[in-house]
């Protein structure tokens, strides 16, 4: 015995139905037959159809009319794109040709390369919502009736969620959590320790693996939901993270030990990295520091802008890269004032993003100045890594200056060549002795770091638990880091009264040798700009004699970055 349908239900399903009216023809039109040649319609590119008799109003009929309007839309995209459109179409009706339904099935079956490449996101759903309604198989029908569900729900809670005052990327903050029961009884999700977010998208995506046809376009969808900065998946991460650093600030102090990895990926191609940098650099550098690690395989670049920066926003434009500004709305929402220190600032953003981001498998904490260099894929070194290792420290390479073109050659500190100390006066002859390496910039180098390691910190340098140094490190062969620190004269003079005071210059207590602050100061007091050049010619210029002298000593290591052409090839444009 049915139940009555009350009245509010019975005007929805009247408003339902109208929109269900068959998409009517006129002899000659329709769609193609189930064996048509789908290969060949994706190189026959759709024309402005106000420029072709055939297509032009006035409308003939209701697939007249939806055929123009889907061939406005899809001007300039392939045959095949316009009739996927057309198909769903047609599924969203009450009735539509016998065939529809395999032709449609048959396009992503055979064609899910071109319709992901060609097709923009709103499509996609589109497109999984009618496997749900039409799909030839339980398992397509049985997915694409969750997927559906999934993003509809979605467009509802993200929709009001746009009333609560916060943009989609940000998290609510976890004091403001109210103890209310929900809906239907349930219980909360656990921030801490719950698994239904993520149960929710691997469920999905393994029963997806049992159809070819719509495994590519639920696995695309589900990649973009979980990678999408303002999607509730990634805000859930940033609370998590949040709540279980809140938990470790209270915890008692322990002694540092080994810590266990992340699952292991299943091999190098699976593998995942990125790099966290927090920096107020012109934009051109910005760039240049961008584009190389996307040349290189970065999944993630995730960029605070310590300064608003319009610019930056507009120009790093790119689903792989993740834009914050600190401005102060940034610190408030996390409930901490603004460190003065920058270093603080950088470990700060680094740790969130460290806990943050779990699609990653290793993250990197570098400047914008600073670019990784690798012999061979950095993902297959890192998969290679040693499985106890919960961080590999990169060695640096300090550039040598150059006032011409970009910087190609870059020394290595003693240590890493495996060179005795006292070699490098004879390197440096007036002031070796007096830098360690003959560095002018850090020489401990930068840590790529596992992700998933609880009560873990990165900070500029190392990898610390409970306030402790982590000492699992590894080294990864091949893989340095060029370091453009003083890339000419010039530079070296704009930075040197800032990195005296509050940067990489400034005092030190802990190194025996005279160090650059000490160094520097006395060399400005004692000779001024004479004394400042002399220093910086032996120490950092490209000089044939200064890469003579390294390079007898398998110091010097060379390598041309390209920069700005790397820039061109992933932006389109130089800033």
């Amino acid at each position: 015995m049915s139940t009555p349908t009350p009245p509010a239900f019975a005007a929805l399903l009247d408003l339902y139905e109208a929109r269900r009216a068959p998409i009517d023809t006129v002899p000659g039109e329709g769609l193609p037959p189930v064996d048509c040649d789908l290969a060949g319609l994706t190189h026959e590119i759709v024309a402005d159809p106000d420029t072709d008799p055939a297509h032009r109003p006035p409308f003939r009929s209701g697939f007249h009319r939806k055929s123009h309007a889907m061939r406005k839309e899809l001007k300039g995209f392939s045959e095949l794109c316009t009739l996927h459109g057309l198909l769903i179409a047609h599924l969203r009706k009450r009735s539509f040709p016998e065939h529809a339904p395999m032709l449609f099935a048959r396009l992503w079956a055979e064609q899910a390369d071109h319709l992901l490449a060609h097709l923009d996101p709103r499509w996609l759903v589109s497109a999984v919502t009618t496997f749900g309604d039409h799909g030839v198989t339980e398992t397509q029908r049985g997915i694409g009736l969750a997927l559906s569900t999934l993003f509809n729900m979605m467009k509802l809670y993200e929709t009001e969620r746009l009333y609560s005052g916060l943009r989609p990327d940000q998290p609510h903050p976890s004091g403001r959590r109210q103890n209310a029961s929900l809906p239907l009884d349930m219980d909360p999700f656990a921030l801490v320790g719950g698994g239904l977010d993520v149960n929710t998208l691997a469920r999905l995506w393994q029963e997806s693996e049992g159809d070819a046809a719509i495994a590519p376009l639920a696995h695309n969808l589900l990649t973009r939901l979980h990678e999408d900065p303002r999607a509730l998946f990634h805000r859930l991460t940033l609370m998590r993270a949040e709540k279980e650093a809140q938990r470790a600030d209270k915890s008692p102090p322990r002694a540092a030990a080994a810590v266990p990895q992340r699952t292991q990926p299943d091999s190098e191609e699976t593998l995942r990295w990125g790099l966290v940098t927090t920096t107020n650099a012109p934009l051109a550098q910005i760039a240049r520091f961008a584009a190389h690690h996307l040349d290189m395989g970065a999944d993630a670049l995730h960029i605070f802008l310590d300064a608003p920066a319009p610019d930056a926003t507009d120009f790093l434009r790119h689903p792989k890269i993740n834009l914050t500004t600190t401005d102060a709305a940034y610190w408030e929402h996390h409930s901490k004032d603004r460190p003065a220190p920058h270093q603080l600032r950088q470990a700060f953003n680094a740790t969130r993003c460290l806990h943050a981001d779990t699609a990653l498998h290793w993250l990197g904490h570098i400047d914008v100045d600073e670019f990784l260099i690798s012999d061979q894929p950095l993902a297959h070194s890192l998969f290679t890594a040693p499985q106890d290792a919960a961080f590999a420290r990169i060695p640096p390479a300090e550039a040598l200056a150059t006032d011409g073109p970009p910087p190609r050659h870059f020394k290595l500190t003693h240590h890493a060549a495996g060179v005795k100390k006292a070699e490098l006066q004879d390197v440096y002859p007036t002031f070796g002795m007096h830098l360690y390496g003959g560095f002018l910039s850090h020489t401990s180098g930068k840590v790529l770091a596992r992700t998933g390691l609880t009560d873990t910190r990165l900070g500029i340098h190392a990898l610390k638990r409970h306030g402790e140094d982590l000492k699992n490190r590894c080294r990864l062969p091949g893989v340095w880091l060029a370091h453009l620190h003083t890339p000419t004269w010039q530079h070296f003079r704009d930075h040197l009264g800032f990195r005296l005071t509050k940067g990489s210059y400034r005092a030190r207590s802990e190194r025996p040798e005279l160090g650059q602050s000490e160094l520097l100061t006395f060399l400005m007091q004692e000779e001024g700009e004479d004394g400042l050049r002399a220093f910086f010619d032996e120490v950092c210029a490209d000089t044939p004699a200064l890469r003579g002298r390294l390079a007898a000593r398998g110091m010097l290591l060379t390598r041309d970055l390209d920069l700005d052409a790397k820039v061109l090839r992933h932006f389109g444009r130089l800033p």
